[in-house]
C-alpha cells in the first residue's frame, strides 16, 4: 500500500520540478541583463560619489522592477505574444508608432552603451577604444549575420560571471555595515541635481525597456501559458531581486573602496571595489567581466530589438536569412550595430558616456511602463489576470514615480540651459 502512495507522489514531485526547469530562466536573464557595461558604471559611480545613499533608492527601485518583470510575464504566458505585437494591436497606428520610436530609441542608446564599455574594457588592457571598437562591432555583427551566436553566447556569459565576485567583495571590503543598514532601510536622500540624475540613471540600467521586450517575447516563445504562469512568475520575481542584491553588492563593495572620492571617472576605479578578492589582479579580473557583459548585450540587444520590429510588421525575421530575404529585419540589426559603435567613438569619457547613456534609459522608461501598465489592465486581452486591486495601486505609484523622475530630470536641463541654475 505504501508503494502504490508513494510512487504516484514520487512521479507528481518529478513532474513539478520539470515543469519548474522548463520554465526557469527568462525572468532570470532578463533582470540580469540590467548588471551590464552600463548597469556596473551607474552602481559603482553610486557607491563612489554618494556612498550608501543610493542603497534606500535602490530598495524601491526592486520593488518596481518585481511588478514590472511580473506585469511583463504575466502579458507574454497569457497572450503568447510580444510587447511590440500587443502594443500594435492594441493601440492607434500613431501611438504604436510612438512607442516603437522610444524603444529603438532607448535600445540604440543601449547599445552605445554596451560598446562604451567594450572600449572601457579593451582600454584596461592597453588597446586604444578607437581599434577595439570597429574591430568588436564588426566581429559582433558578422557572428550573427554568418556565424552561430548560441557558442559566443554562453562563452560572454561565462565572462560575465566574474562579477559574482562583488558580493564576496562587498563582505571582504569591510563597510561600516551600520551605514549599510542604515540607507537601506531609512532614506537618506541629497537634495541635489547630482543626485537626481544618478537616480535616473539607476532608473535607466535597472528597468530598461530591453528587459521588458526580453521578459515578454521570450515567455511567449517558450510557449509558458497560464498553466506554467505560477513557476515563471516566481522567475520573474526571483530573477530581479537576484540582479538588484548583486546591483547593491556593487554600490556597497564600491563605496567601501573609494566611497565619498566624487564621481566616477574611470574603469579602474570601479575595479578597485573587487580588490579584497582579486588582489592586483583586481584590473583583469574586472576588464573581462566588463568585456563579457558588454559583448554579450551590445548583440543580443540590437537582435532582440530587430526581433521585435520585424514581428509588429509582419517581416521575415531570421539570423539564418539573408539580407535579400529579411532586408528589415537584418537592416534593422546593422543600423543598430554600427550606429551604437559609432556614437561610441566619440571624442570624450567613456564612463561619463555610461551614465548619460542609462540617464537616457530613464527618461524613456516611463512611456514604455505605462504601456504595461495599461496593457496588464485589459481583461479583453488577459481576463481574470488583470492586476489587482492591491497590486495595481503599487504599480501606478511606481511608474507615477518613475515619471517624475524623468521629469524632473528634463525640467533640471532646461533650466540649465535657460542659466538659472
Amino acid at each position: 500500500m505504501k508503494r502504490s502512495i508513494t510512487r504516484p507522489f514520487a512521479r507528481l514531485r518529478s513532474r513539478r520540478i520539470v515543469v519548474v526547469f522548463a520554465v526557469l530562466g527568462p525572468g532570470l536573464i532578463a533582470a540580469n541583463a540590467g548588471n551590464d557595461a552600463g548597469g556596473i558604471a551607474t552602481y559603482a559611480s553610486a557607491g563612489s560619489q554618494f556612498v550608501y545613499r543610493m542603497l534606500f533608492l535602490m530598495v524601491l527601485i526592486t520593488v518596481a522592477l518585481v511588478v514590472v518583470q511580473e506585469m511583463s510575464a504575466r502579458l507574454g504566458a497569457y497572450t503568447g505574444e510580444g510587447l511590440v505585437s500587443l502594443i500594435r494591436e492594441q493601440f492607434t497606428l500613431r501611438t504604436a508608432a510612438f512607442a516603437v520610436g522610444c524603444m529603438l530609441l532607448a535600445n540604440l542608446g543601449l547599445v552605445v552603451s554596451e560598446f562604451a564599455g567594450i572600449g572601457a574594457a579593451f582600454q584596461l588592457f592597453g588597446v586604444s577604444r578607437y581599434l577595439a571598437i570597429p574591430i568588436s562591432a564588426f566581429a559582433l555583427w558578422a557572428l550573427v549575420v554568418f556565424g552561430s551566436y548560441s557558442w559566443a553566447e554562453r562563452f560572454f556569459l561565462l565572462l560575465s560571471l566574474a562579477f559574482l565576485a562583488y558580493p564576496i567583495a562587498a563582505i571582504l571590503g569591510n563597510p561600516d555595515w551600520g551605514q549599510v543598514a542604515a540607507n537601506t532601510v531609512w532614506p537618506h536622500f541629497e537634495a541635489s541635481q547630482a543626485f537626481v540624475l544618478l537616480a535616473v540613471a539607476l532608473v535607466g540600467t535597472t528597468i530598461t525597456p530591453y528587459m521588458q521586450l526580453y521578459q515578454a517575447s521570450a515567455v511567449a516563445d517558450r510557449g509558458i501559458g497560464p498553466e506554467q504562469y505560477p513557476h515563471e512568475k516566481v522567475d520573474a520575481i526571483g530573477g530581479a531581486v537576484f540582479a538588484n542584491l548583486i546591483a547593491m553588492s556593487i554600490i556597497i563593495a564600491t563605496a567601501a573602496a573609494i566611497g565619498g572620492t566624487g564621481k566616477l571617472q574611470s574603469a579602474d576605479q570601479a575595479a578597485k571595489a573587487l580588490e579584497p578578492v582579486a588582489g592586483s589582479s583586481a584590473t583583469a579580473l574586472f576588464a573581462i567581466g566588463l568585456l563579457g557583459a558588454s559583448a554579450l548585450a551590445a548583440a543580443v540587444v540590437p537582435l532582440s530589438t530587430a526581433y521585435g520590429i520585424a514581428e509588429a510588421v509582419g517581416a521575415e525575421r531570421s539570423v539564418s536569412r539573408r539580407f535579400s530575404e529579411a532586408p528589415l529585419f537584418l537592416g534593422l540589426f546593422t543600423v543598430l550595430v554600427f550606429g551604437g559603435a559609432a556614437v561610441a567613438l566619440l571624442p570624450g569619457n567613456l564612463i561619463q558616456l555610461l551614465l548619460s547613456m542609462q540617464i537616457l534609459n530613464g527618461i524613456i522608461t516611463p512611456v514604455i511602463l505605462v504601456f504595461i501598465l495599461v496593457l496588464a489592465n485589459r481583461r479583453s486581452l488577459l481576463g481574470d489576470a488583470v492586476n489587482g486591486r492591491r497590486f495595481n495601486v503599487v504599480a501606478i505609484i511606481c511608474v507615477t514615480v518613475v515619471g517624475l523622475l524623468a521629469i524632473t530630470v528634463v525640467a533640471l536641463g532646461v533650466l540649465d540651459r535657460l542659466g538659472v541654475m
